[in-house]
């Protein structure tokens, strides 16, 4: 049914210093990169809870753990209110449908080579040419060329109202020529234009970054940053509450209630705990079963029980921190009529680099059985699970998604995860009413009326009962008493920035 998959990281994302004074900081100002206080700075302890999984590939799963760390940077980045804010282009206009012109700002690479349109046109070039393609290029056809001496002029086949969206994407890094090498393999080690580079990674173990001094937004506060990549939400909070770590994210909420209250912040995100169900093959092929494995959720108890509060009940497939969803929500369209499960088997699977998840999917497992399914439950580590789950071998899939990862449009999702040409279609969905609406919002640039278009898209998701949102995230994430500036991002795209610091 699909003609490529997408991987990619279900969790974290980019940094951008520019606005993190947008989003909410873990613990005293951010202001501020240069001297000062704190000026030459203490390395930063921080551990993620997602190992790399393609070699620090900036268009694949990889991609968020770069932008989390301060690595890469795109063209533009996302602010509070999830619209297109300045990054590497310091302002950018349209020329006609197809044409957006970005005037770049002075900036450096940190292999010392300028930033210049053509290094930004080649870069864009070679993730243009990525198989498979970037996610934030799904269905997008584009061709950027240098135009004067700090213009880039991107032009696209079709009408693209949301590009400067779009190029904030964490997988549309920009890095220098040398990145790209003569192999087909893309290496970020130097080679990017964040506040920090990548000075030593030790496979999916840990990374080592120093400060860049040249970076176009000041001088860091902190010397450098050690990561750790630790899957165990548990050994995460244990290490942070040991001093072993001045900053851990994803602290399970099992754990919260063990870290000092002023050691943890929790934040509303657009992340959805939703259970998948495959709707091109096995028992749930079928849309009355669908059906009866929604109306057998009590998906009420799971903000409640499983999440300990931190999160919100499910509403659809954005959730409460997408703030204008709600009052534009309708119902779900053209749902079918419930059968009886009849004792049908299933294939139940999820990961436990969340380790909320495990235990949503056990409670999933109880549901299903209660009303007459019988469900075989798989957990596994996310890296060693995406393969088998994009390629529809399980009937079920518990999946934490960030609905504004790829692009920050709430389009891009939809068009991502539930059309039948979808790059990250779990659900396999396909589905010609879904695709049409899908395609109808996707034409639209006016911010309001688009918005109203993706939720008459959602209605129709939702309808078809290969989605059941679950719960809405709280993330929390452990700061240590000593530290400053953490930048708590509802998009999940920025974790440090110029002004963390301890």
């Amino acid at each position: 049914m699909r003609s490529h998959r997408r991987p990619r990281l279900l969790a974290p994302l980019l940094l951008i210093p520019l606005v993190t004074s947008c989003f909410a900081s873990g613990g005293g100002d951010d202001s501020g990169a240069g001297g000062g206080k704190g000026g030459d700075g203490a390395r930063l302890r921080v551990a993620l809870a997602f190992p790399p999984a393609e070699n620090l590939s900036p268009y694949g799963a990889d991609a968020t753990l770069l932008s989390r760390l301060g690595v890469t940077e795109g063209l533009t980045a996302l602010d509070a209110n999830g619209s297109a804010a300045p990054a590497l282009a310091a302002s950018w206009r349209r020329d006609g449908e197809k044409v957006w012109e970005f005037t770049l700002r002075d900036a450096t690479f940190q292999d010392g080579s300028e930033v210049t349109p053509a290094s930004v046109a080649d870069s864009l070039t070679h993730a243009t040419d990525a198989e498979p393609a970037p996610a934030a290029l799904a269905g997008v056809d584009l061709s950027a060329e240098a135009s004067g001496e700090r213009v880039v002029r991107i032009t696209t086949t079709e009408p693209d109202p949301v590009l400067p969206l779009r190029l904030s994407s964490p997988s549309l890094a920009i890095l220098s020529k040398d990145a790209y090498g003569t192999s087909d393999r893309v290496d970020p080690v130097g080679h990017a234009t964040g506040p920090f580079e990548l000075t030593k990674v030790n496979g999916a173990t840990s990374a080592s970054l120093d400060r860049f001094d040249d970076y176009w937004g000041g001088r860091a506060q902190a010397a450098g940053i050690d990561a750790r990549f630790i899957a165990d939400g548990t050994a995460r909070a244990n290490a942070l509450r040991t001093g072993e770590l001045d900053i851990a994210e994803a602290v399970p909420v099992a754990q919260a209630a063990s870290l000092d209250k002023d050691t943890r912040r929790d934040t509303a995100t657009t992340r959805t705990t939703s259970l998948l169900l495959n709707a091109s093959s096995g028992p749930f092929e079928d849309p009355g079963l669908r059906a009866a494995a929604r109306e057998a959720l009590d998906t009420s108890v799971f903000a409640k029980d499983v999440y300990e509060g931190y999160a919100d009940p499910g509403a659809g497939v954005y959730g409460p921190a997408v703030t204008w969803a709600e009052g534009k929500r309708s119902e779900p369209v053209g749902r079918a009529a419930a059968k009886k499960a009849d004792g049908a088997t299933l294939t139940l699977a999820t990961y436990d680099n969340r380790p909320e998840l495990p235990e949503v999917a056990q409670v999933v497992k109880q549901q299903l059985e209660k009303a007459g399914f019988t469900v075989k439950l798989t957990v596994r580590e996310y890296s060693r699970l995406e393969g088998d789950a994009l390629d529809g071998k399980f009937d079920a899939f518990v999946l934490a998604r960030n609905t504004l990862l790829d692009t920050g449009d709430p389009v891009a999702v939809l068009a991502g995860d539930y059309t039948c040409d979808g790059g990250f279609n779990i659900a396999q969905l396909c589905d010609k009413g879904v695709d049409r609406a899908v395609a109808d919002a996707e034409k639209i640039a006016d911010t309001a009326k688009r918005q109203d278009a993706a939720m008459a898209a959602e209605a129709r998701i939702l309808g078809s009962d290969a989605v059941v949102p679950l719960v809405h995230q709280r993330i929390i994430t452990g700061v240590a008493d000593s530290v400053r500036g953490v930048i708590l991002d509802p998009y999940e795209r920025t974790l440090v920035g110029t002004g963390t610091r301890r």
